[in-house]
């Protein structure tokens, strides 16, 4: 991959994750609001759906960059950018890049953080540890065994 791609890949990457959430960010926002337990209205209806966008579209443009750049360069080092030789490997070869490029992404640590706090799970065992005080070297292993016990004699 020379620099021009190189280059390229970046800047397509981030503009492609920057449209994804200037996209989907007020579908994601209004979806919540229809899952309120207040009721659409009453949790804001359409008025500011777009708060908060522009952190979200500039925080995605590095992740979203470096999957690309990832991505391409995976697949010209796995052979699917040149020789037709066996285009029986090519999907294999998309797939390894995608995998590549998707671990690559994972280390986003905005992404991590806006995946915590929306896991309705980690945040009531977070609560959970938090009220029985538990401390982080127990573990939330414990936690659970002591839930699932109370919940067992119900």
């Amino acid at each position: 991959m020379d620099r021009r791609e190189f280059v390229a890949s970046l800047v397509a990457g981030g503009c492609a994750g920057m449209c994804v959430d200037l996209t989907l960010f007020p579908l994601d926002t209004i979806k919540t609001r229809l899952q309120s337990q207040q009721g659409f209205y009453k949790a804001g209806g359409f008025r500011g759906i777009y708060a908060g966008v522009p952190s979200a579209a500039v925080g995605s443009f590095p992740n979203a960059a470096a999957f690309f750049v990832t991505y391409e360069c995976a697949k010209s080092l796995l052979g699917a950018g040149g020789a037709p030789a066996a285009p029986q490997a090519a999907p294999v070869t998309h797939m390894l890049a995608a995998s590549l490029g998707e671990v690559v992404a994972v280390f986003d640590p905005g992404a991590h953080r806006s995946r915590q706090t929306e896991s309705p799970g980690l945040a009531l065992l977070q609560h959970l540890q938090h009220s029985a005080g538990y401390t982080q070297r127990r573990g939330r292993s414990r936690l659970v065994q002591r839930i699932w016990q109370h919940s067992s004699q119900r």
